[in-house]
């Protein structure tokens, strides 16, 4: 599971929110400089926002900078000393994040920049290493490359979220396999359920998004290596006499294992479905538990009070009204489950990508996709506690089925009268009686035992001496439950452990 300590890659503060100078210097967070999240209450401070962070993406683009340089060396295209050097500069860099932040005005992207300043700081180690900084690269191979590095790692932490969630949920329902609650639909209670099934279906829920996870890094976990215009020219150019197939594929190969991402079958600065496929993952994962979200605001009302949520004592206090604890992690989690769809349109409406790369729609991608990764992550960081947590109050729910006076009940009552009294009858009466009982609140089997036309049948010595108890009428919902359980949690896909490993060992 995440923790809310940001880590740090080659030597850069992934929050991006206390240094200005990437080696640690020190812009003031509350300069106006850098982002915190202060705004953002769903991801601020946790582990998805370090990990998304400015900081967070130059040191993937250093890292995509570095691989290549060893990728080259391993074919012997570069000198083994020089991608040594660029290698050891990447992971100790001395950049200014905020003046590379600026500098990105003047190019439309932020390698350009990059590359200028890191190739400076690769000189003052090592004067020739320079001149093979970013050889024969562009832009997008870089900036391509590491946004699928800093969408793995986030995944990752997504992933493992999920997974304590789901955990946590099978927990829920195994307690409350039996627990008897009203069923609800368009917002009134229709027939008895248990809670146990509602904790089952939300369980399925996030196994569902941890499958749309799962096959996201199964297909987007692949390097970006096109060059200029996804021929691989430039990079040729530096290996003469060199088989254009086999070296491209080669070269390929070697960038992706240096980095623990797949190769490609072909370049796909233009051929947008891993980035569609990172997006499309973390959208689903916020609708799914934005659906956990939402019932538990349900439940929690005052009138309703079947959950409460968990917390240490202050959290959730009002500005205005001392007696309330508002559920600030369901209305978190909910929060990005509304603001997801949008975003992830964005990123879909930007397959379209004209020509060999595109003039706006790859540049409008970045920030949808970080908003995407950073409310996933900050979504599933709080479903955690959320569900680790959740308070049940069996008994009132117990209580609320009585709300109606039994007519929770009458779908059941109506198919025991329609075997005594026709459909017709059956209907007629269930209906008045439910009318009845609405208005003067008696319950509704003494309602209907006032009605000539039921009694003989109600009293007819063959009628279960259960008809009227909610309890008796859940269906299948405990097998339904029992059947939900089996579905276990997959284990994690190597195309996330390995990304995640490898990122470990250099320095990541």
């Amino acid at each position: 599971m995440s923790t809310d300590t940001p880590p740090t890659t080659a030597g850069i503060p992934l929050n991006g929110a206390t240094a200005g100078t990437v080696s640690g210097g020190g812009a003031d967070a509350g300069s106006g400089q850098l982002e915190v999240g202060l705004l953002a209450p769903v991801w601020t401070g946790t582990a998805g926002a370090a990990a998304t962070s400015d900081g967070a993406w130059l040191a993937a683009m250093l890292q995509a900078e570095a691989a290549l340089g060893r990728a080259q060396a391993r074919l012997g295209t570069i000198p083994s000393a020089a991608a040594a050097a660029i290698t050891a500069v990447a992971a100790r860099p001395e950049l200014d994040l905020v003046a590379l932040g600026r500098a990105c005005r003047e190019s439309a992207n932020p390698v350009v920049a990059l590359v200028a300043a890191f190739t400076a700081s690769v000189a003052a180690r090592d004067s020739e290493a320079a001149g093979y900084v970013h050889r024969g690269s562009t832009s997008q191979d870089v900036l391509d490359t590491a946004t699928v590095l800093v969408a793995g790692r986030t995944l990752a932490l997504i992933r493992a979220d999920l997974a304590g969630v789901a955990e946590s949920l099978a927990g829920l329902a195994e307690r409350h396999r039996t627990t008897l609650m009203a069923g609800r639909t368009l917002a009134l209670q229709a027939v008895p359920t248990t809670f146990g099934l509602k904790a089952a279906g939300w369980r399925h829920l996030v196994l569902d998004a941890i499958d749309r996870i799962d096959a996201a890094a199964e297909h987007a976990m692949v390097v970006q290596l096109g060059g200029a215009a996804g021929t691989l020219a430039g990079y040729l150019e530096y290996a003469p006499g060199e088989s254009p197939a086999a070296y491209s594929a080669a070269l390929t190969s070697a960038f992706a294992d240096e980095l623990g991402l797949a190769a490609p079958l072909l370049p796909w600065h233009v051929l947008r479905t891993p980035i569609a496929d990172i997006a499309t993952a973390a959208a689903v994962c916020c609708g799914a538990l934005g659906k956990i979200a939402v019932d538990v605001l349900a439940l929690t009302r005052t009138e309703v009070g079947e959950v409460r949520e968990p917390g240490p004592a202050g959290r959730g206090a009002s500005s205005a009204m001392p007696h309330k604890r508002n559920p600030v992690l369901a209305t978190a989690i909910r929060s990005a489950a509304l603001q997801a769809p949008q975003l992830a349109a964005t990123v879909l409406g930007c397959l379209p990508s004209e020509d060999e790369r595109s003039a706006g729609a790859w540049h409008a991608e970045w920030e949808p996709l970080r908003g995407l990764l950073r409310l996933a992550a900050g979504a599933a960081h709080q479903a955690v506690e959320l569900t680790g947590g959740l308070e049940v109050d069996a008994d009132r729910m117990h209580a609320n089925t009585a709300l109606t006076a039994g007519q929770i009940i009458s779908e059941k009552i109506a198919a025991y009268l329609t075997a005594h009294l026709g459909k017709a009858t059956a209907r007629q009466v269930l209906n008045e009686a439910s009318a009845a009982a609405a208005a003067t609140g008696r319950p509704l089997d003494q309602v209907l035992r006032d009605d000539d036309r039921a009694r003989s049948a109600l009293g007819d010595p063959a009628a279960p001496a259960d008809l009227f108890d909610p309890a008796a009428y859940v269906g299948a919902a405990p097998a339904l439950t029992d059947a939900a359980l089996k579905r276990p949690v997959p284990p994690a896909p190597t195309a996330l452990t390995a990304l995640t490993a490898l990122s470990r060992s250099h320095g990541a």
